[in-house]
């Protein structure tokens, strides 16, 4: 889509940079800062619809790079902006888009939403949000009690300066019931367009009538049962209710006694097949699901304490996973319960390792009606909204779609059970002889762990099509991209299982 020339490497190098040196020195009012950043996001079309004539920066001296703070060398800012082609966009600019949708009888001004977590826990935050553009926020999970949490509480597994896999082993709402109450009041006081959803969870059925009823009464549009989060210090909450159809029936229509807004199952992928809990669900009176919460796991084992992180006095515990990694298995997750045929088609809420407008997307091809987000938030800052709205409207126009409901499931008919494949034919790998380096980073793949079709001459690779099964792990690792999926397709070969 859009240029695939674009330096992208530049944008990942960044540090993105609150009050970014780059911005403020540049002589020509323009903000490389927000112009790396949405191509950082995959925002490529807004990006170059922001840029004025190129010229100013093609003979600029680019003071912005002199100020740039990347340790190493600077951002190549005007390889950057000069890369951009402006004219791309200009078909589409004016094509009107409609990012608004209904859900569960609710309208959404767009398809992009907090999460119930720390980034939508104070009047502050979702007020901020909503000024900056988000839809809404589901409140961080309500209780009639006040957790107590351990320090430190996150951990992650990180590269390039970002953390692409996100742990935690916090729970819920710090607050009072009466504070989130409040807060719930005075939001959809001062912010009665965007949407508030209460997340709630009760440790027995008088507590999840009375929390539902409470919240519906201070103003929520809907209530979330939390009935996911792995990391809660009483047993019997959380995960512990998500993992048993029948406590989810029954936890859920005892919310729904005391309740007549939308209620939502926010669901847990701590399960093998999820579509048990969303029926189960559903007769207890849900009208739509949220899915996924985080994934339980371990991770950052230290290698001298043998004790994992976070660490908290020399122990740790299995936290909820979640951040950019955990996606696919979300994805998975979504088609599942768009693809159930005793709930064809139900509203869902989803979430689950979102940063860019593409990843939202996803979600939407495969059954879902929005997004909500709070790794890419507690990385990035409440501003990657901007990239959201921006990059997803011109998608829409790029496709000629004038309404984001359109894209709901439209991918869920192209997943399927693997034995439905085609096996007849072989899709060999394309190469590009002027991109490739001759590094050999493919033929050291096929031989060690592919099929051994690629062998090196005269510093170049050189691919046997008979030896090739099309399996396309080449295509994966070449550094530079010199090698895709889209070569000639041959008549498949007689392979043992």
């Amino acid at each position: 889509m859009w240029n695939t020339d674009i330096p992208q490497e530049e944008t990942e190098r960044c540090l993105l940079c609150p009050e970014a040196p780059c911005t403020k020195a540049c002589p020509h009012g323009l903000d490389p800062a927000a112009l790396l950043r949405s191509v950082r996001f995959q925002n490529i079309a807004g990006a170059a619809d922001r840029l004025p004539e190129r010229a100013a920066c093609i003979d600029c001296p680019a003071p912005c790079e002199d100020a740039c703070l990347r340790p190493g060398g600077p951002i190549r800012i005007r390889r950057l902006t000069t890369s951009l082609k402006k004219e791309l966009v200009e078909d589409f600019r004016n094509f009107p888009v409609d990012l608004s949708s209904t859900f569960c009888g609710v309208r959404l001004e767009n398809p992009f939403l907090l999460s119930s977590s720390v980034v939508a826990s104070s009047y502050e935050k979702m007020a901020r949000a909503f000024e900056m553009g988000w839809a809404g926020a589901c409140f961080k999970t309500i209780c009639d009690f006040i957790p107590r949490e351990a320090s430190p509480r996150y951990s992650a597994l990180s590269g390039e300066g970002c953390f692409y896999g996100f742990k935690n082993i916090e729970q819920l709402s710090c607050n009072s019931l009466e504070e989130d109450l409040d807060i719930i009041r005075r939001l959809k006081r001062d912010y009665p367009a965007k949407v508030v959803i209460a997340s709630i969870m009760g440790r027995n059925e008088e507590e999840w009538t009375r929390l539902a009823g409470l919240v519906q009464e201070a103003g929520a549009d809907m209530v979330e049962c939390n009935f996911s989060c792995p990391n809660m210090e009483q047993e019997g909450l959380g995960v512990d209710v998500g993992q048993s159809p029948e406590t989810v029936e029954r936890y859920t229509a005892a919310a729904r006694r005391e309740c007549s807004i939308p209620l939502l199952a926010k669901l847990t992928p701590n399960v093998g097949d999820m579509r048990p809990m969303a029926r189960a669900a559903r007769r207890g009176g849900a009208d739509g699901l949220a899915a996924i919460n985080t994934v339980k796991s371990i991770m950052g084992m230290n290698l001298d304490t043998y004790a994992t992180s976070p660490s908290v006095r020399g122990l740790s515990g299995v936290g909820g996973y979640s951040g950019k990694a955990v996606k696919p298995i979300a994805l998975r997750f979504i088609w599942e319960l768009a693809s159930d045929p005793e709930w064809p088609n139900p509203p869902i809420s989803g979430m689950g390792g979102i940063e860019t407008w593409q990843d939202a997307v996803e979600f939407l091809l495969l059954g879902a009606d929005h997004v909500q987000i709070t790794t890419a938030v507690m990385q990035y800052g409440l501003r990657i909204i901007n990239d959201l709205i921006e990059g997803l409207a011109f998608y829409l126009r790029e496709k000629a779609l004038p309404h984001v409901t359109a894209l709901k499931g439209l991918g869920v008919e192209n997943v399927a059970g693997l034995e439905a494949l085609e096996r007849e034919s072989i899709l060999l790998p394309r190469f590009d002889r002027q991109r490739c380096l001759g590094c050999g980073r493919c033929a050291l793949s096929c031989r060690d762990g592919g099929h051994e079709a690629i062998a090196m001459r005269e510093g170049r690779p050189v691919m046997n099509p008979s030896a090739c099964v099309g399996c396309h792990l080449c295509v994966l690792v070449c550094p530079v991209r010199a090698i895709s999926g889209f070569g000639r397709r041959v008549k498949s070969r007689t392979q043992s299982p």
